[in-house]
């Protein structure tokens, strides 16, 4: 009997989902008991292209009033913002992260801007806890290479995302002689491993925008 059960939850978390080692332990300990204002200059900075292109990256994604958005790795939440505008009173965002403070001041910030349709999830490191089919779009914005059990996530991902929905993953390009010392030992995989290894848990790989430089920008659909 606790055989079957097991088996039963496995398959009702989707393609992925099975036992899976951490692949990068240790990766996320610097957000364990950390503060948004330890971490609100580091992220919004002119300096960071995720932050830079903003806007850019908010017009690419095409969003429409009513959607439904995931912003997984919300950090503080400066993406979560903008598609609260984009989406409308009739859509959602939800504001995921691992870090307890990053959404107790996204939360602050939303009641200071009457931004009403921004809910906070505390996820961990193997689930997003959205709930089934909540979601029209997941948006992973220099995140993915934190995903310490990457299969095991994806498919939490992918039981949240509605029948076509769609998932975009923006991260660091890494390439030998052309990325940074950093992104060479700090992140675990290359585009096309990446490409690979999402489309091995129930995602099929759509296209990619070149409107970045330093990170990649792709998008896959729920199959």
């Amino acid at each position: 009997m606790k055989l079957l059960i097991i088996s039963i939850l496995f398959s009702l978390a989707g393609p992925g989902f099975a036992y899976e080692d951490n692949v990068n332990p240790g990766i996320n300990q610097n957000y364990q008991g950390t503060t948004f204002n330890e971490w609100v200059g580091i992220y919004e900075n002119d300096g960071r292209e995720v932050y830079s292109e903003r806007h850019a990256v908010v017009k690419e994604l095409q969003l429409k009033p009513g959607l439904d958005v995931a912003d997984i790795g919300a950090g503080t939440g400066f993406y979560s913002f903008l598609f609260a505008k984009e989406v409308g009173p009739t859509g959602k965002v939800f504001a995921v992260d691992i870090t307890k403070d990053f959404l107790t001041n996204i939360n602050r910030i939303a009641k200071e801007q009457k931004l009403k349709n921004i809910h906070t999830i505390l996820s961990n490191q193997k689930d997003t806890l959205l709930e089934p089919g909540s979601i029209d779009l997941a948006f992973v914005c220099a995140t993915y290479h934190h995903f310490e059990y990457p299969k095991t996530t994806l498919a939490t991902i992918h039981r949240a995302l509605r029948p076509g929905g769609k998932l975009v993953i923006i991260d660091f390009r890494k390439q030998a002689g052309i990325s940074s010392g950093w992104v060479m030992s700090h992140v675990r995989s290359d585009k096309h491993a990446v490409i690979k290894e999402i489309e091995a848990t129930g995602f099929k790989y759509e296209s990619e925008s070149e409107i970045l430089k330093s990170n990649y920008f792709l998008r896959f659909k729920k199959k």
